[in-house]
């Protein structure tokens, strides 16, 4: 295997495992599959949402919610293939639902992910709507509220 070979292979491994990680709410261990310095940005967040996290203890504090927010599975995970083995561009599916209101969560995402030589994440650029999960997690009684974000 070619060092290109092993750097994209590691490279996709850690996307794989961040999608497996957050459905699981294994938060702990998800964020070791970052840099320290790593962002995580997010360019269509709604408001409330921050659109860029950066390092790993502001990454924790910004995904700890999740877990009790959505109970997710990603799906359909399709690798395009680019010319710098330390880049990811991954399309994939969320399905599921929204915990506090019970209803689905079904989004299409487009994530383009930036390695270091060890295979840590050291920028993730994660395509989701926003619609959809303001859908998901809006109450169907108007008097109820949800929040949304970190």
């Amino acid at each position: 295997m070619t060092d290109d070979a092993r750097r994209r292979a590691a490279a996709q491994h850690s996307v794989a495992e961040h999608l497996r990680l957050t459905a699981a709410g294994r938060t702990e261990e998800w964020v070791e599959l970052f840099a320290p310095d790593a962002v995580l940005e997010f360019p269509y967040a709604p408001a409330g949402v921050p659109r860029k996290v950066t390092g790993r203890d502001a990454l924790v504090a910004h995904m700890s919610g999740f877990p009790e927010t959505f109970d997710v599975e990603f799906v359909d995970l399709v690798f395009h293939e680019t010319a710098d083995p330390g880049l990811v561009i991954a399309e994939f599916r969320s399905t599921g639902t929204a915990r506090p209101t019970g209803k689905p969560y079904e989004q299409t995402c487009i994530s383009v992910v930036r390695t270091d030589d060890e295979g840590l994440i050291t920028h993730y650029l994660d395509y989701w709507n926003p619609l959809v999960a303001i859908e998901a997690l809006t109450p169907a009684d108007p008097e109820l509220s949800v929040s949304f974000g970190g």
